[in-house]
């Protein structure tokens, strides 16, 4: 079942054209990540499904509905059950942990109760609970990691975006926390769009992998048939050199 639909989506900044005719659809559960340079629209495409910017032209659509179409967004980033990890993480520096997780909760008008037993019961999944009460300035850079992700898990969404969220972790922590996303994958269940410029992280957490280049999908296909494409015949240092306008990227 197709959970999101792009159909021929356009989007430009300041006159210059980042995504064309983008058209893809995601299944319900999928895990799928969005791999390219710098400047390919890999992070324009997530701002887009998000609610954050509207297209310039086509349509978006979630589990059937149109939530932008005609050159502007007709669903709001609240009402598209989505949650999202931000490159930066953008984490409340003078709200605690439990701070940080309740204030999405308290937006949507969820009762204390519940509010206390769904932060209980994510801080477990994500094993923070032992910081509920620290304040965030006070964790580990793989902490605060866990805690953004803990903060958009913890809304129960039906699509969880990451946006480069492991890229300043050193690679030991970056595998360990890949492989929690896979772990939290399987317990909630929910649709992954995961962009990212790293082979590896591409490889370790898809079940399909959209190549983009220049705004445009250059492949798709399960990591097994991406890895013979790139064996064939791109190797990894092209797909990881930016652009070649060498002005300044939109992702």
């Amino acid at each position: 079942m197709e959970l999101i639909e792009f159909e021929q989506v356009s989007k430009a900044y300041n006159g210059k054209v980042i995504l064309k005719s983008f058209s893809l659809r995601i299944a319900k559960g999928e895990r799928l990540v969005i791999l390219g340079p710098s400047g390919c629209g890999k992070t324009t495409v997530l701002r887009l499904l998000a609610g954050f910017i509207q297209p310039d032209g086509g349509r978006i659509l979630i589990d059937e509905a149109l939530v932008a179409a005609d050159g502007r967004n007709l669903k709001e980033p609240e009402e598209r059950n989505l949650g999202m990890v931000f490159q930066n993480l953008a984490l409340w520096p003078h709200l605690t942990v439990k701070g940080n997780l309740e204030f999405g909760l308290k937006a949507k008008g969820i009762l204390k109760s519940e509010r206390e037993r769904r932060i209980a019961e994510t801080l477990q999944l994500v094993r923070m609970t032992a910081s509920t009460n620290a304040h965030v300035a006070e964790l580990s850079g793989g902490e605060q990691q866990r805690i953004a992700l803990a903060r958009a898990l913890v809304l129960y969404p039906g699509i969880l975006l990451m946006d480069e969220p492991l890229s300043s972790l050193d690679f030991e922590l970056n595998r360990q926390l890949r492989n929690e996303v896979l772990r939290l994958h399987g317990q909630f269940g929910f649709t992954l769009v995961y962009v990212t410029h790293n082979i590896e992280e591409a490889f370790d957490l898809a079940t399909r992998i959209v190549v983009m280049k220049r705004g445009k999908i250059d492949q798709v296909g399960t990591p097994e048939e991406i890895g013979e494409h790139f064996g064939r015949r791109l190797p990894k240092s092209e797909l990881l050199q930016e652009d070649e306008d060498g002005g300044k990227r939109h992702e």
